[in-house]
């Protein structure tokens, strides 16, 4: 049986693709925790993310946060997918 060649994920990709996202998840749920929706997940995040708050101001900052986060999260998933391949 041939040995199938896999392509190796891209790091920074990843590592890109999921910061935005979860920025924008954070940014998106502290805005509108604001009016009312979604407060027990803001409540949660803001016990790890210093400074998030259902605010304008917080949900800029969870957003920031959460790219760093997703950023590092997706960077690990592809370094390890690519290091156990077949």
């Amino acid at each position: 049986m041939a040995k199938e060649k896999t392509a190796k994920m891209s790091v920074i990709g990843l590592a890109l693709g999921i910061g935005v996202y979860w920025g924008l998840a954070m940014l998106v749920a502290g805005w509108t925790s604001m009016f009312g929706w979604g407060m027990n997940f803001v409540n949660i995040m803001s016990s790890i993310y210093i400074g998030y708050e259902p605010s304008f101001i917080g949900g800029v900052v969870g957003g920031i946060w959460g790219f760093f986060d997703g950023l590092i999260a997706g960077a690990v998933v592809a370094f390890f997918y690519n290091r156990f391949k077949k």
